[in-house]
Parts: C-alpha cells; structure tokens; sequence
C-alpha cells in the first residue's frame, strides 16, 4: 500500500467546542467511502468494517463508495463486493482516476443506475493471474485449477453486472481491456459519465442527466 500523509480537518461539535479528525473519518460520518490505494487484506478489511458499520448505523440510506484504485487482490476485492451484496444498504459508487483490475468489480457491482465515472476516469479489466512465486511442481496443478476457478467467478460477477456473457467476457479480457469515461458505459460497468455537481442541489451530473449525491 502507498504511505502518504492524511490530513486532518476540524469542525465545530454542537457544543460549540472543536474537534479534529482525519479526513477519511469525516467523510464516512456523510456516509462515504473512500479506496485510494490497490485492495489488499487490509484494506478490505477497514472498507468491510466502514460499511457494516454504516449500515448498522442507518440500513436503508445510500453509502457512496469513491474509488482510485490501481489494482487488487481478487479474494479482497470479492470479500468487499459480497459484503456490498450482503448489507441492507444501497451502495453507489464513483471512479475518480481508476479502478484497475478486480477494484473494477466494486463499481460494476454498486447499486444499477448508480455507478459513475468522473470523464478522465478509466476503468481497467484484466484476467486473473497466479501468485508470483517459484512453486514446486505438485503445487502448481491446483493454483492453476484455482486462478480458472476464480477467474470464472470474476467473469460471472462481471457478466451480470455489465449485461454481457461469460464467454464475452474472457473474450474481452484476454487481453487488458482499457475504458476510459464513456466507453466503461458503453461496455455496461458504469452507468453514467459525471462532470460536475449541480451548485444548488448536490447532484451530480453529466449533459442532461442529473444522480442525486
């Protein structure tokens, strides 16, 4: 994972005090998430806790998850999209740089109609690949067997979200399939390209269609 500072913001409490928190802390008080970095175990895991948290909070109003992900480990990938399935809550999802490889299926699997992309934003699919690594050869036959398992299991995943079929799918994906802005709809993993927020409301919108925020 990348290591950069965190900044810190500071707001009023009802009482008139002040209080100082991480910025990733304040934004998930508004019910967003945000995934900055390639999806491994641990970050799974902070996003998992996040969502099961907001929606103990409130399970029936909306979690918008923004991503800029480079990549991802698969199994942590699918650990954040089952529990996207799992909670009572709708889960939006924005793609502000990139959502690179398995971090694609977080936004094909947010709520339909919901899934957004910024216009220089691209969405990046990729096949699953084994585990770098020397392997004694015993060892070899069943990692082979489990990358086609869960590479079936992304294509499946993939394929309903984006309309397509399976076989479409490996089709597209054998080699790194690259879509930017409107093409990641076109391709049915997004739904909308997102330009600006309207000033008054706080939907976001792109030509004449408006998401609520």
């Amino acid at each position: 994972m990348s290591s950069y500072t965190i900044p810190n913001v500071i707001e009023r409490t009802p009482t008139g005090g002040e209080r100082v928190a991480d910025v990733f802390s304040r934004l998930v008080s508004d019910r967003i998430v945000v995934i900055g970095t390639p999806i491994d175990e641990g970050v799974a895991t902070s996003v998992i806790a996040q969502l099961l948290h907001l929606e103990n909070e409130s399970p029936q109003t909306p979690v918008d998850l923004v991503l800029n992900s480079s990549g991802a480990d698969e199994f942590s990938a699918l650990a954040i999209h089952d529990t996207m399935s799992f909670i009572r809550c709708p889960v939006t999802a924005t793609v502000v740089g990139q959502a690179v490889g398995a971090s694609a299926l977080l936004l094909a699997g947010a709520e339909p109609g919901h899934r957004m992309v910024l216009p220089h934003a691209r969405v990046v699919l990729q096949q699953v690949a084994a585990e770098s690594g020397r392997r004694a050869i015993p060892d070899l036959i069943p990692e082979a067997e489990e990358v086609l398992r869960v590479r079936g299991v992304v294509e499946e995943l993939l394929a309903a979200a984006s309309g397509h079929t399976p076989q479409q799918i490996r089709t597209a994906t054998d080699r790194t399939l690259v879509l930017p802005g409107q093409a990641a709809v076109d391709f049915g993993v997004a739904d909308l390209v997102i330009a600006s927020r309207e000033p008054d409301t706080g939907a976001m919108t792109t030509g004449t269609a408006a998401v609520p925020a």
